[in-house]
């Protein structure tokens, strides 16, 4: 995928929320941390659970299952039981829409 999709209109999504989509077969989880807008993808590296209806703690969302940290800025995990980071997508405003597109094969 290289289009911008939309995901959610911004006033939707409130600070400290979040929302997830479906694009193309990921799920896509889409953070507002104080008026700045952030795209994980909705999966624990550790065992591949969803996670973002776990804990936001600042821009770290912590994993429900086991409680592995991540930043959700970077995508950089932050404590084991994960080791390996999770993917981040480009976020934009377009209008009232924040939207995500997957540039992994551009």
């Amino acid at each position: 995928m290289s289009d911008w999709i939309d995901v959610i209109e911004k006033d939707r999504l409130a600070p400290g929320e979040h929302a997830v989509a479906e694009i193309d077969g990921v799920e896509v989880a889409v953070f507002n941390l104080n008026g700045a807008y952030y795209a994980i993808e909705d999966v624990c590296t550790h065992d591949g659970a969803e996670i973002a209806s776990g804990e936001l703690d600042g821009d770290e969302i912590v994993c429900p299952r086991h409680g592995s940290r991540f930043c959700i800025r970077n995508g950089k995990v932050l404590t084991p039981p994960a080791y390996e980071d999770i993917v981040c997508f480009p976020v934009r405003v377009k209008g009232a829409m924040i939207q995500v597109r997957d540039d992994r094969w551009d």
